[in-house]
C-alpha cells in the first residue's frame, strides 16, 4: 500500500469521524528546546560562570505550550510557569513570548492574531496565514499511539549572530541599510492523519492531520499528550488585547526596538571588556 493510499484511508476515517462529532474537539501539550550557542571572550566570566549563564538561557528555551483546538480554529498559549532566572547581578533574561502571550489561528478562515507582551507593551497582530509548501514524505513513526508522516518544506532565513565586541557599539554599524545575510533551511514535521485538523503549534499547518513534532533550526517542538474531546469544554474566542499592527509593522517595531537594545547595552569603543557572541539561530 503506497503512503497516499494510506494517508487517504486515514483522512477518510478521520472526516467520518469528524462528521459524527459535530463538536470536536482536544488540547494538545507540546514541550519546546531550543539549542544555543555561546562564545564569551572575557577575562571577566571564567568557565563555571558561563557554564551557569548556559544553563539559565537552556531553562528560558525549555517552555510547555498547550494548544486547544477545534475543526476550523485554535490557540496557542504557554503554560503559566516560576520567574525567569537571573544572572548574578540581578539582570533578568527574557527571551521569547511571556506566558500572557495568545496566539489564535483560524485556519479556514487563513487568518491569525498573535497578542504579545513585548518590552512592556501590548500588540495584537492580525494577518493572513502564509501557505507552506509541505512536500509529503514515505517516513513514518509512532508518536505515543499515534501513526505520524513525515514533511518537509524548505525557506530563507536570515542568519542571527549578535556581537558585542570592545571594539565597536554593533557590528555593522557603519552599514545599517546592509540587507542580512540570508540561509536555506529545511523544517521537518510530523503529522498524524488520525486526527483530522489542518492546524499544528505556533504558525505550523496546512497538512492533512496535527502536527505534533516540529524541527526548525534549533527549535524543536514535540507533544507529550493529547486529549480529545475533554470533559470540560473549552472556548476557543479570538484575542482581543492590545495595540493592533499587522506582521510588518511589529517586526519594523522590534527591528528598532533590538537596536536600541544592542546600542544601549553594547561595550563602548576602547573598552577593555571581552566580546560576547550569543548564536540563538531561529
Amino acid at each position: 500500500m503506497t503512503t497516499i493510499t494510506r494517508i487517504l484511508i486515514f483522512i477518510l476515517i478521520g472526516v467520518v469521524s469528524s462528521v459524527n462529532a459535530q463538536d470536536f474537539q482536544g488540547v494538545a501539550t507540546y514541550k519546546t528546546q531550543r539549542k544555543i550557542d555561546i562564545k564569551m571572550d572575557s577575562t571577566k566570566m571564567n568557565d563555571a560562570m558561563q557554564k551557569q549563564m548556559m544553563e539559565m538561557m537552556k531553562k528560558q528555551f525549555q517552555k510547555t505550550y498547550t494548544l486547544t483546538f477545534d475543526k476550523s480554529s485554535s490557540l496557542y498559549q504557554q503554560e503559566t510557569e516560576l520567574d525567569k532566572p537571573q544572572v548574578g547581578g540581578g539582570f533578568q533574561m527574557s527571551f521569547g513570548s511571556s506566558g500572557s502571550d495568545v496566539f489564535y489561528k483560524n485556519v479556514k478562515n487563513k487568518t491569525y492574531v498573535d497578542q504579545k507582551e513585548t518590552m512592556g507593551k501590548n500588540f495584537l497582530i492580525k494577518d493572513s496565514i502564509s501557505p507552506i509548501e509541505w512536500q509529503l514524505e514515505s517516513d513514518t513513526k509512532h508518536i505515543g499511539e499515534y501513526m505520524c508522516f513525515k514533511a518537509t518544506f524548505t525557506k530563507q532565513v536570515p542568519k542571527i549572530n549578535l556581537n558585542f565586541n570592545s571594539n565597536s557599539k554593533i557590528d555593522n554599524e557603519d552599514d545599517e541599510e546592509k540587507k542580512p545575510e540570508m540561509e536555506d533551511r529545511t523544517i521537518t514535521a510530523w503529522y498524524t492523519p488520525q486526527i483530522p485538523v489542518s492546524n499544528g503549534p505556533a504558525k505550523y499547518q496546512g497538512l492533512p492531520g496535527l502536527i505534533l513534532e516540529v524541527h526548525d533550526g534549533k527549535l524543536t517542538i514535540i507533544c507529550s499528550q493529547i486529549v480529545i474531546n475533554p470533559k470540560e469544554k473549552v472556548e476557543i474566542e479570538e484575542p482581543t488585547k492590545g495595540k493592533e499592527v499587522n506582521q510588518k509593522e511589529y517586526n519594523d517595531i522590534m527591528e528598532k526596538k533590538t537596536k536600541e537594545m544592542m546600542e544601549r547595552y553594547a561595550p563602548s569603543r576602547g573598552s577593555k571588556d571581552g566580546a560576547i557572541h550569543i548564536s540563538i539561530g531561529g
